[in-house]
């Protein structure tokens, strides 16, 4: 079993106890389930940098990255970097996360947030927008093209942007649809954990232009942003090359600044 097999088996054990604690009804009573979202896709169409910055405690293939930082500081750092948004890993048991961080993200900062998660439920879509997300995030690797549709279009009935995330041409053909937002290609390997920028440049071609692309994993460096550029890449996932440092919103606006030179 890989891991976004573990991942996905232990999601669902979990979600159903979340189900149970928390009804639909409650979920629905938030105070931020009528506020109005932010586009994250429209802020990549207009910007020159897109850098998306993450909030990341730990993964399973690098364990601790940095378990020092509070949220709060983070996503302030990250607006004033000048970021095009925030992703939040909400996975408690293999990312040291929670809905928890997403809350305070939001009452932190105006940037769009990505709730990072593994999304196996309409359920979560609905915890997602409770707990301030503008974005929701599907993975093609763990989810049939029916699951993908459906998530998708009820996520669009919430006004949440959708990015949708492959790792390969048979995840890209089996999730193209008008319900999403953004494409994500991640260039880790799943299975091996070893990243590759080629996975963006050989699948960029095969994306249609209606979707802003979005390049995922192993972004390091502004050579790498400049080097998918050409390839229609408008967005950036960047989560250990800040994370891993003391303070992730210097380092981002440095990072912003560099690449606008």
């Amino acid at each position: 079993m890989n891991i976004l097999d573990k991942i996905t088996r232990d999601k669902r054990i979990e979600v159903a106890l979340r189900k149970n604690l928390i009804p639909v009804s409650q979920l629905e009573q938030s105070v931020l389930f009528e506020r109005p979202t932010v586009s994250l896709a429209n802020n990549l169409r207009q910007s020159k940098t897109g850098i998306i910055a993450e909030h990341k405690r730990r993964s399973p293939s690098k364990s601790v990255i940095n378990n020092t930082l509070n949220v709060q500081d983070v996503a302030k750092g990250y607006e004033d970097a000048g970021v095009c948004g925030m992703s939040v890993l909400t996975d408690g048991k293999y990312f040291g996360g929670s809905l928890d961080d997403l809350l305070t993200a939001r009452a932190s900062c105006n940037l769009p947030l990505l709730r990072k998660e593994f999304i196996i439920d309409e359920y979560q879509l609905l915890e997602a927008k409770a707990y301030g997300a503008d974005v929701i995030l599907l993975i093609a690797a763990i989810l049939s093209r029916d699951e993908i549709k459906a998530f998708s279009e009820f996520a669009k009935s919430l006004n949440l942007d959708v990015l949708l995330e492959v790792h390969n041409e048979e995840e890209l053909h089996k999730s193209v649809m008008p319900s999403l937002d953004m494409l994500g290609v991640n260039n880790r390997n799943l299975k091996t954990f070893e990243v590759s920028l080629e996975t963006s440049k050989s699948l960029s071609s095969m994306i249609p232009d209606d979707f802003v692309k979005v390049s995922e994993s192993g972004i390091s460096n502004v050579e790498a942003i400049k080097t998918l550029q050409p390839f229609g890449y408008q967005g950036f996932l960047i989560g250990e090359n800040f994370m891993k440092t003391d303070n992730p919103g210097v380092n981002a606006t440095q990072f912003i600044k560099n690449l606008e030179l």
